[in-house]
């Protein structure tokens, strides 16, 4: 049995306590949170030390199979030429693939990750998520504009599908995007009735040009890889799906949210099974534009943080992203940060039975953030976290 302290516990079901003292057995299930509402003294059988604790964090968007691209896609390149990047650069030798896999695998854990929504299109990483300390939930991602070509992508996401259920992973089919997938495959998406879905949402305003009029730079980059803007059949609407998909599943996903409306955040938060996914390293990295956290964060939608991928950020730290939105948004109370790094995004991977929150009966891991601010509650640039649990 372990006891653990520090200057502030982040238990995720109450206010930060001072020094409160977490009771936790050797392979890290929490059996009691001792606080008296007064601070209680350092003891020698407890382990102090100086920052705050928090649980585990949940890393609600990440691309594990694209971690062989790091530094390849140059920045600021918009959305459409990251796209572009990324279709003439993610091909290579699957051993390649897989040992950037296990080492951004390796990352995630290294850097307080506990459990993880990764995007799939292939199967190449699953023995990676299988064998790692870090649970997964795996989407497996269909894209496809072309109506004439619905069959063969939802054949192609039934085979990736067989494979997660024969490598034991928790997984769900969802469409990569409004923009991506025609209305002839969406309608056969919807079909799979997955519980969780997760999609990329209005990452870049020039989303709304290619489902609206076929034009603009994401048309142009489709155009360089040889695809026909008049084969393309998306929705028009991207609000219309987002609460199509609302109405469709237990919790619905939508990551980066960087060009939405106030108007379109309310209405779709309205269905009350909304997850706001924010991955702000990767919009700057992309666009160099950052989500208008501070207002989703008063709409009825749940805030999570994801990474995403290693072609669109140097790192997978979700700590590096709480930083970045505090930057941004410094309203945003450090205790919500932190709530959206762990029991929300435990929440919406539903994950919440045993992550989290630092509760009785769970086992969420334990992390000290250390270098912090504890007089204004702030995060600082060389505010680090160390695994303790």
């Amino acid at each position: 049995m372990r006891k653990i302290s520090a200057q502030y516990v982040f238990t995720g079901e109450s206010n930060p306590l001072k020094k409160a003292i977490i009771h936790a057995t050797d392979d890290g299930v929490i059996s009691d949170v001792e606080y008296s509402g007064e601070e209680l003294e350092e003891r020698a059988s407890t382990e102090f030390y100086n920052g705050i604790i928090v649980p585990g964090f949940i890393n609600c968007h990440c691309h594990l199979e694209l971690s062989h691209m790091l530094s390849l896609i140059e920045k600021g390149t918009g959305l459409g030429g990251f796209i572009r990047g990324v279709n003439t650069m993610r091909k290579a030798e699957v051993n390649e693939i897989v040992a950037a896999s296990v080492k951004a695998d390796r990352q995630m854990y290294d850097e307080g990750i506990v459990a993880c929504g990764d995007i799939s299109n292939s199967s190449l990483t699953f023995d990676v998520k299988k064998n790692s300390q870090v649970e997964y939930i795996t989407f497996i991602e269909v894209f496809g504009a072309d109506p004439s070509k619905a069959s063969k992508r939802i054949a192609e996401a039934e085979a990736v599908r067989t494979a997660a259920e024969e490598a034991g992973l928790h997984h769900y089919i969802v469409p990569h995007s409004v923009y991506s997938v025609s209305q002839e495959l969406f309608s056969r998406l919807l079909e799979f009735r997955s519980s969780i879905v997760s999609m990329h949402f209005l990452e870049s305003s020039d989303e709304r040009l290619a489902v609206r009029h076929r034009c603009g730079p994401m048309i142009d980059s489709y155009v360089a890889l040889g695809i026909d803007p008049a084969s393309m059949d998306p929705p028009s609407s991207h609000l219309d799906i987002a609460v199509l998909l609302a109405q469709r599943s237990s919790r619905l996903i939508l990551v980066h949210n960087t060009c939405i409306t106030e108007e379109e955040a309310g209405k779709i938060a309205e269905n009350g099974n909304i997850s706001w996914c924010l991955c702000p390293s990767s919009n700057k990295y992309i666009t160099g534009i950052l989500p208008p956290a501070e207002m989703l964060s008063k709409t009825k939608g749940q805030m999570v943080i994801g990474t995403d991928s290693l072609s669109s950020n140097n790192s997978l730290s979700i700590l590096k992203e709480l930083k970045l939105l505090q930057e941004s948004g410094p309203g945003i109370p450090l205790e919500d940060l932190i709530r959206w790094a762990t029991a929300n995004g435990a929440e919406t991977l539903g994950l919440n039975d045993s992550l989290g929150t630092i509760s009785r009966g769970k086992k969420p891991g334990l992390l000290l953030i250390e270098n912090v601010d504890l007089q204004n509650m702030k995060l600082l640039p060389q505010s680090k976290v160390h695994r303790l649990l």
